[in-house]
């Protein structure tokens, strides 16, 4: 898998932590195994989904002007009024709230200032336009392009601090008119890259996601990776570690799909707080499952997530 050249060069991350976090990453895009077992007896795959359908293909001669900026900062690209256009084509419309309401494309122009990364190209097609950290609630961001497809996507991440599930991270694209999605649907070269970021911009790789379509609303970006699957050639993953893994990623999705059921989807919702109901739920959730019953805590935080969702529960 590619590093980007600050990772090589200035970084060097090698603790044993982030290092382990992107080989689940890593581990979670290229293999389909179960999930692994516990004293509840083994939880069954989730069916695969298809993958997401972009709309509206931004022609070929609007995105090979980013060859020009390989290497170079956002800072840089973001002078250029061809990248200000491509921002207007993949930015959802909307009010996001990071700190105070603002559009999202001034949160998302506030993140690629902040600490940028150096323009990685990988394959003369996969464009990522990055920053790996600010002084702002740790805000940082990123804008990824498929040049031969005419696809993209971006993504926020902070600390918010008014009560709401932290930190977060929020995926975003106008080409997509989804109200349901999760990671797994989206292309793996883009998997690739965000793991790729992820280790260097070192955000909390398990933490409640949402994603914003065209219609600029907020969503639950569901976790549908495996942090159980070792692929051929990689080193196994500790089974109580990544048992764990699953679970909090089921409780960041109720988290994330209870805040969304209680502001109607609204992509700047704020002051998350737990009301009787939920609390009440966690209770029956931690005393059926245990402090270590993983697979139950994970099917009954999944059936939970799909009520809130209005997806059914099978």
């Amino acid at each position: 898998m590619r590093v980007f050249p600050l990772t090589l060069r200035t970084c060097k991350i090698a603790s044993t932590f982030v290092l382990t976090t992107i080989l689940l990453i890593a581990a979670s895009l290229f293999s389909q195994a179960p999930v692994a077992q516990d004293g509840g007896g083994a939880l069954p795959p989730e069916p695969l989904a298809p993958p997401a359908t972009f709309q509206n293909p931004i022609p070929a001669d609007q995105l090979t002007f980013l060859n020009d900026y390989a290497g170079k900062t956002a800072k840089e690209i973001q002078k250029d009024k061809r990248f200000k256009k491509l921002m207007k084509l993949v930015i959802p419309s909307t009010e996001y709230h990071y700190g105070r309401d603002m559009p999202l494309s001034e949160t998302v122009e506030t993140m690629l200032d902040g600490a940028p990364l150096p323009i990685d190209i990988r394959e003369g097609r996969y464009v990522m336009v990055a920053s790996h950290g600010g002084s702002f609630k740790e805000g940082r961001g990123f804008l990824w392009f498929d040049m031969q497809a005419g696809i993209a996507l971006g993504g926020v991440y902070f600390h918010p601090t008014n009560g709401e599930p932290t930190p977060t991270l929020a995926i975003y694209s106008r080409q997509l008119s989804y109200t349901s999605l999760a990671m797994g649907q989206l292309p793996v070269a883009f998997q690739q890259d965000l793991a790729q970021w992820m280790l260097v911009a070192r955000p909390q790789y398990v933490s409640p996601r949402y994603f914003i379509p065209e219609n600029g609303k907020k969503y639950v970006l569901l976790h549908d990776e495996d942090y159980c699957s070792n692929p051929v050639d990689t080193p196994p993953v500790a089974k109580y570690g990544c048992e764990e893994l699953n679970a909090e990623a089921a409780d960041a999705d109720v988290d994330a799909a209870y805040l969304m059921a209680r502001t109607n989807n609204a992509a700047n919702a704020t002051a998350w707080m737990l009301d009787p109901e939920q609390v009440a739920w966690i209770g029956v959730r931690n005393r059926t499952c245990g402090p270590s019953g993983f697979a139950c805590r994970i099917r009954v935080s999944r059936q939970r997530t799909r009520a809130l969702i209005g997806q059914r529960t099978n």
